[in-house]
């Protein structure tokens, strides 16, 4: 997979002295960067990453807001859906309302929200998903209810992978 990132060792070296909203302030994509040092800021993204493709990435957030919160993020950097061209839009759109069935149907969940928020100046345009589950209240609130550390489950995170596989491939034909 193509990313738009490289970093010289200088600046390997003072950016991970930076928490995660320096480097965004720094206009450094948190994300890219981490790839680049090897997880230092969310883990081994082996447990949270289960589809690629030249143009977009899906993983489970690292710090989700619930069981099943996943992101879909383009892999070059756009600010937000605007900058985008239609075909990643496009594509994003299809995916996310394929993700939405998956998770439903893999979590038990009543409703997936999606929302798209990139604040700073080199983060990737992406969309994530965020479940809602029967005893929680309906709205708002669903955007904001607090993160917790993320939970692999092998076989969620599986069936997730497969079941987007196969969307995948039946779709690229």
């Amino acid at each position: 997979m193509k990313h738009n990132f490289y970093f010289s060792k200088e600046e390997v070296e003072k950016y991970l002295t930076y928490d995660l909203g320096s480097l965004v302030d720094a206009g450094v994509c948190p994300t890219c960067f981490n790839k680049f040092v090897g997880g230092k800021y969310f883990g081994d993204s082996s447990k949270l990453d289960f589809y690629s493709d030249e143009e977009i990435e899906c993983k489970f957030v690292p710090n989700p807001r619930a069981d099943g919160h996943c992101m879909i993020a383009s892999t070059q950097h756009f600010h937000d859906m605007s900058e985008a061209p239609d075909h990643i839009n496009e594509k994003v759109i299809r995916f996310a309302k394929q993700l939405m069935i998956i998770i439903k149907e893999v979590y038990g969940c009543e409703r997936v929200y999606l929302c798209s928020m990139c604040d700073g100046p080199m983060n990737h345009y992406h969309v994530q998903l965020i479940p809602r589950y029967s005893h929680e209240p309906r709205g708002k609130g669903n955007f904001s209810k607090p993160r917790k550390d993320y939970v692999y489950d092998e076989e969620k995170y599986n069936l997730v992978k497969n079941k987007i596989h196969e969307y995948a491939k039946k779709n690229s034909q």
